[in-house]
């Protein structure tokens, strides 16, 4: 790359690289936490719901007041209307 924005493009991939690195800022997926505080014995997905704007909007900023994430309430409201699988009892 060149030219003023080739320059600026390697410097930021170059930092990006030595965060990537460095052991203290890495987010290890086999030490992430769930929400319940329990290690996931599976990897993570992401579930993806379409709702209008503005409730998404309530609903984020009532989960922040509250402390808690929207994780935690989306995963308590589906265990509570559908149960866990057999092999997660």
């Amino acid at each position: 790359m060149s030219g003023k924005f080739g320059e600026i493009i390697q410097k930021a991939r170059k930092e990006e690289n030595q965060i990537q690195d460095d052991p203290y800022t890495v987010w290890n997926k086999e030490q992430s936490v769930k929400p319940d505080g329990q290690k996931p014995s599976e990897p993570e997905v992401n579930l993806c719901v379409k709702v209008p704007k503005s409730l998404r909007q309530h609903w984020a900023a009532e989960a922040k007041r509250s402390d808690i994430t929207m994780t935690s309430v989306i995963v308590e409201a589906l265990t509570q209307k559908f149960g866990l699988p057999d092999n997660q009892k």
